[in-house]
């Protein structure tokens, strides 16, 4: 009997040890194995690509940027008319436009803008040729000249100015202007995109405009001259053609709206419009 018994615990003892040593060996023997996870659809049908047939040689970075397309520094040119319409008001129609071009790289631009209407009697133009340079992010200074022809004189200005997107997506311009014989002016102008759909898009652009000084001969007097309130729905046929309708209101305000009516000219006035917006 002592004998039976010390046998078994002699046996015990060899297999604690042999379990003692296989877990040493493997910590997690004592661990069940979790069951493969099946393979998804995605992976199921995922071919692998072919090895490439050529091991791309060294080159220089000047070959890789051409290689790639992808050369920062590169000058490319852009051409845009953000409104081209003709407008109708009681009076007289007119022929209308807002237009710019640039040309340069992200850093350097030399830019064009042109804006202004054509009517039976008369053109009224702005033109402004202006470097551009990145100050911030969305945001960029510049820097030329303008120049101005009407019915009267023709001025010339010294411009210095800002644009960019200002939060909640509004584009923004403000650009102040020097001219001749002590002459100042300000000019403001903000758009705002709501897309509708992928396609039709309600386009709202206000912009003012105040002078430093009476120019009786060009009906521009001191202070806020005059705002237009714009309102145009488009519709993209592609990105880069647009027709689209809408209804314009300009103000006139203070001695502008003086000399105004001095020269049988609407202080106030609602015009519809329609035309084309492109850009290439």
């Amino acid at each position: 009997m002592r004998y039976a018994t010390l046998r078994a615990i002699l046996i015990l003892a060899g297999f604690g040890a042999a379990a003692a040593v296989a877990q040493e060996e493997n910590p997690h023997a004592h661990h069940m194995m979790a069951p493969a996870q099946p393979a998804t659809q995605s992976e199921t049908n995922h071919v692998p690509p072919d090895p490439p047939e050529h091991a791309m040689r060294d080159m220089s970075e000047e070959e890789m940027i051409e290689l790639m397309e992808m050369d920062d520094a590169s000058a490319f040119f852009m051409l845009q008319a953000n409104s081209f319409e003709w407008r109708s008001a009681d009076e007289q129609d007119s022929l209308s436009w807002d237009a710019q071009a640039w040309y340069g790289t992200d850093d350097n631009k030399l830019w064009l803008k042109t804006e202004g209407d054509r009517t039976d009697s008369a053109t009224d133009a702005r033109t402004e040729l202006l470097w551009d340079r990145p100050i911030a992010r969305w945001w960029s200074a510049q820097a030329g000249v303008r120049h101005d022809i009407g019915e009267g004189p023709a001025r010339t200005w010294a411009a210095l100015g800002v644009q960019g997107l200002a939060p909640y997506s509004f584009e923004v311009e403000a650009t102040a202007y020097v001219g001749e014989q002590g002459r100042t002016a300000l000019r403001f102008s903000g758009e705002y995109e709501l897309l509708l759909t992928q396609r039709l898009i309600l386009q709202p652009e206000l912009e003012f405009n105040v002078f430093g000084k009476n120019d009786p001969r060009n009906l521009i007097g001191a202070g806020l001259s005059d705002t237009e309130l714009a309102l145009r729905l488009r519709y993209e046929v592609r990105r880069e053609f647009a027709p689209y309708i809408g209804a314009a209101w300009t103000q006139r305000y203070g001695r502008t709206a003086d000399l105004a009516r001095a020269a049988a000219r609407d202080v106030s006035e609602v015009q519809w419009l329609a035309g084309i917006r492109w850009w290439f």
